[in-house]
């Protein structure tokens, strides 16, 4: 359950994910880029287009002004079609035009607006203001004379862009005019239009591929955090004592460093066991010797001594099973691992030897081969010997240890102890785990070997029940953690 409730912290934590992250902040700069590119790339293009048709509408204002002639007593002439290969200034109300207007001697009035003007105006005029910096007028040349550009609607109300240009001819008494070469803003908007849309699917398409590019740059950079976590899960599980294998730089001294915090637990685990060891075996000396001592009494005196030897006989192996049980499960994720069916061949095999006087037969069923505990081995003998060893107890005939199946990706097995004896009542069943308790102070015992047991099954992260067996006493099923070994 803690696993289970770990993985589903993992899961539902992905707004710290790193890969989320990395995703998102490069989409988001794509994403900007393409965006700011795109923007860049339409206005450059809508600029030039803008100077495009500018150009055109120079030229077309230089050769209008070559082919404008004047002749004393005739109104102004256009000499020479300047654009009869030009059909849009034939087709009436086409986008394309050019006018003529005829200003006041100063320049600062329309006197007849139109005089000369393009097929394509048809029975229209462009009514284009005049914009003076100055009120004094200096007629100029034609061909030298500066472009104006500017921006006006026509009688339907379509944007137009023009080019203007006054001049005054060289002959006498030649009026000023105004030369006009105007173009609808549609042969700006309709180009720019269609380089939108094709930017926009070049844009859409640069976009897709840099999210594959960017998803697939964030598998491969991430591919070996994703095998440094399989390692760790291995480790974990007891399947390595370390993390092994090649990495890449940046994460190498991570996993040196883990490796070392590894080493120096598992040493420091190891000497504390050595250390509780001696500790124990200290003090049972003494206990001994005074044990035995006050066996040769029998006063009162002697009665408390032995009394007292054994209560503190019994709270030394108690604790100095926790403490070796604590041990060997912080030494479970440093690849750990028993092998069962040696152990378990074994405790049948004595058991059987130590209660042969009562013709109890133990029995092993179930496939051993292959399954792992993942624990220290003396621990397992001692949690299965003192089931075995309670259960031949009260049993009357057999004994039956039993493997469970289990799954192929299951991280426990579950062993059950069978006996044919007696039972124990549903709600007496607790009570044996209770430590010092004995149900039947006449069976030989101290009442702490199922205390010590369900204490190393706790440490290991396991559990240990009581229910009722089939062949009619009690069963005690005991899951540890565990996983079938590897071929």
């Amino acid at each position: 359950m803690a696993r289970q409730a770990h993985h589903e912290r993992d899961t539902g934590s992905w707004k710290n994910s790193l890969r989320l992250r990395l995703l998102t902040g490069t989409l988001i700069w794509v994403l900007g880029a393409l965006l700011l590119t795109g923007w860049g790339l339409r206005a450059l293009f809508a600029e030039h287009l803008a100077q495009q048709l500018r150009s055109q509408l120079v030229a077309k204002l230089d050769r209008l002004s070559g082919a404008v002639s004047f002749q004393m007593d005739q109104p102004v002439q256009i000499t020479v079609a300047p654009f009869s290969g030009d059909p849009l200034l034939q087709q009436p109300l086409s986008g394309m035009y050019w006018q003529v207007d005829q200003l006041d001697a100063a320049g600062q009035a329309t006197v007849h607006a139109g005089i000369q003007r393009s097929r394509s105006l048809w029975d229209q005029t462009l009514d284009w203001p005049l914009f003076k910096a100055d009120k004094t007028w200096e007629p100029t040349l034609p061909l030298h004379a500066p472009a104006t550009y500017g921006h006006m609607f026509d009688g339907n109300g379509n944007g137009l862009v023009v080019v203007t240009r006054t001049v005054q001819l060289p002959e006498a008494d030649a009026p000023v005019l105004r030369l006009m070469v105007a173009a609808d803003t549609a042969m700006l908007a309709v180009p720019l239009q269609r380089f939108t849309q094709m930017l926009i699917a070049a844009l859409c398409v640069l976009a897709a591929g840099l999210v594959v590019a960017v998803v697939v740059q964030l598998q491969l950079a991430l591919a070996p955090l994703t095998a440094l976590r399989r390692q760790l899960a291995a480790v974990s599980q007891g399947e390595a004592p370390e993390i092994q294998g090649e990495h890449p730089t940046e994460i190498m001294p991570l996993v040196q460093e883990f490796n070392h915090v590894l080493r120096m637990n598992a040493e420091m685990v190891e000497r504390a066991r050595t250390q509780a060891g001696n500790l124990a075996h200290a003090v049972n000396t003494p206990l001994s010797i005074m044990g035995n001592a006050a066996a040769q009494q029998d006063d009162a005196l002697a009665t408390l001594v032995r009394e007292q030897v054994a209560s503190a006989s019994r709270q030394v192996e108690h604790h100095l099973a926790r403490a070796r049980a604590a041990a060997a499960a912080a030494q479970q994720g440093h690849g750990l691992r028993t092998p069962l069916e040696q152990p378990l061949q074994s405790l049948v095999r004595t058991m059987s030897k130590l209660h042969a006087a009562r013709d109890i037969r133990f029995e092993l069923q179930g496939d051993a081969w292959g399954w792992d505990f993942k624990g220290d081995t003396q621990d397992l003998m001692e949690m299965l010997g003192n089931l075995l060893d309670n259960a031949g107890k009260w049993a009357q005939s057999q004994v039956l240890l039993q493997i469970q199946p289990a799954a192929e990706n299951s991280r426990y097995i579950t062993l059950n102890i069978d006996d044919d004896g007696p039972g124990i009542a549903a709600e007496q069943r607790e009570r044996i785990f209770m430590r010092g308790e004995r149900l039947d102070e006449q069976r030989p015992g101290a009442g702490l070997g199922l205390d010590i047991v369900r204490d190393l099954v706790q440490t290991y992260g396991g559990s240990i029940e009581a229910l009722s067996s089939p062949l009619g006493g009690l069963r005690m099923v005991l899951t540890l953690p565990g996983a079938r070994r590897k071929a």
